[in-house]
């Protein structure tokens, strides 16, 4: 009896994405410190998993890692030294995958708030958190701020450098004008040119990022 064909999703590793065989799986994490991976047993479960939800909706951690995970308030000099604190941080939260979606810059220093929108329904994380970059890398052109911008989403940064999103989510008349963010942002992309550097917030070492809704 022949085994049953997965499908790999790659969140954190030597390359990211979706991969149909172990094997490949395997040359893409192996050597990897902290890869994040998963098989699913249709296409479609992979895709969506990729491209609409977030990693931490299918890795399991372990009560260990929960316990163990660093907030900012805890961190040493030495591992505060490695943040830029004049800096936006950016976020998106979704109650459900889709479900209502809302996203927020805020200044990576004090937590102040810069911008927030939303909610929109239904929408997924992973579109918020590229909507939440574009209009950060928009608003610090228009102020001439040579600010980075920390996201969490490796998705969203990749959907930024392609300047496309890639998302299974149907459009409805629920949410037209999410998608008509959507397309404004990837028009703005295409016609744009930044000096912004957008950095990955590194999670597992300074903690949850500034912008977090906290409804983890």
């Amino acid at each position: 009896m022949s085994k049953k064909k997965k499908y790999y999703v790659i969140w954190e590793g030597n390359e990211t994405g979706i991969f149909e065989s172990w094997s490949e799986c395997q040359l893409h994490i192996k050597g990897y410190p902290g890869a994040r991976y998963k098989s699913f047993k249709t296409k479609e479960a992979a895709h969506n998993a990729y491209y609409n939800d977030n990693v931490h909706d299918h890795i399991d951690y372990g009560n260990k890692a929960k316990k163990s995970k660093p907030t900012i308030s805890m961190l040493d000099e030495k591992t505060r030294a490695e943040i830029n604190w004049e800096s936006i941080s950016v976020d998106a939260a979704c109650s459900g995958n889709p479900g209502k979606m809302e996203y927020q810059g805020v200044h990576t220093k004090d937590g102040a708030q810069i911008f927030h929108l939303g909610p929109f329904q239904p929408a997924t994380n992973n579109v918020g958190e590229f909507l939440a970059l574009v209009h950060g890398l928009a608003l610090l052109k228009r102020q001439g701020s040579d600010m980075p911008i920390y996201s969490d989403s490796r998705t969203a940064m990749a959907w930024v450098r392609n300047k496309r999103v890639k998302t299974t989510l149907k459009r409805t008349t629920s949410n037209d004008k999410m998608f008509q963010l959507v397309e404004r942002a990837e028009i703005w992309l295409k016609n744009n040119t930044y000096t912004t550097e957008i950095i990955k917030w590194n999670t597992e070492k300074w903690g949850e990022i500034p912008a977090d809704f906290g409804r983890k």
